[in-house]
């Protein structure tokens, strides 16, 4: 048995427990980016994460919406590369000022043949452009994050945020402009650990606007 079967059938298990449906070429482009980050992680120190196979990131995916999505502090990848390998955007921007991890993004990208995704090594708020969903994993207060990145946000558009506990303290403090849509809480196979996703939108816009069909 080779060393990656182990990983293939958790990350099969895990799928499966989320109800996705994944073709099996998109299971191995995964399986390939957890080597790689393995790989870069034993020597750069990426990311916390040791194990890919438990991250939530795959958790996000029946929540992705449009065809523009980027990644604010994308870090390792997580989860702008996995989203980018299973939900068919046709532009990804992952965004990260950290050089080697921009080096590492870009790596990434390269091998795991993602031609409609690039990296801006910047601040986010020093990033241009329109996202009709935007992904950010708990680098800032959602106050902050949005003070930082929400120009990037489309009017119609999704702001995924990615928090732990159910983040009570931050609900109120959501800037004028934006409301929040949802906050569930993740079902992730194979974490203990409480995870949550805020969907925010901006104010004064159906809400109904920009979900997935």
């Amino acid at each position: 048995m080779s060393e990656r079967e182990p990983l293939r059938r958790r990350l099969s298990a895990g799928v499966a427990a989320l109800s996705l449906q994944l073709a099996d070429d998109t299971i191995e482009r995964l399986l390939d980016y957890v080597d790689l980050l393995m790989r870069w992680n034993a020597t750069y120190n990426l990311t916390a994460v040791r194990d890919a196979t438990e991250v939530d990131s795959l958790a996000v995916l029946p929540h992705v919406c449009g065809a523009r999505y980027a990644d604010l502090g994308s870090g390792a990848g997580l989860p702008g590369i996995p989203l980018a390998v299973c939900h068919r955007f046709e532009d990804v921007l992952l965004v990260d000022s950290n050089g080697k991890k921009a080096r590492f993004l870009r790596e990434a990208l390269r091998q795991l043949r993602l031609p409609q995704a690039r990296v801006a090594e910047s601040r986010v708020e020093a990033v241009a452009g329109e996202f009709d969903c935007i992904t950010a994993r708990a680098f800032a207060t959602l106050a902050d994050m949005l003070a930082w990145g929400g120009h990037l946000l489309a009017a119609d558009g999704r702001w995924l945020a990615l928090k732990g506990r159910f983040p009570h303290d931050e609900l109120d403090a959501v800037p004028a402009g934006f409301e929040v849509e949802a906050v569930q809480r993740l079902e992730v196979p194979g974490l203990d650990a409480e995870r949550h996703l805020v969907t925010i939108r901006r104010s004064g816009r159906d809400s109904t606007a920009g979900k997935q069909a």
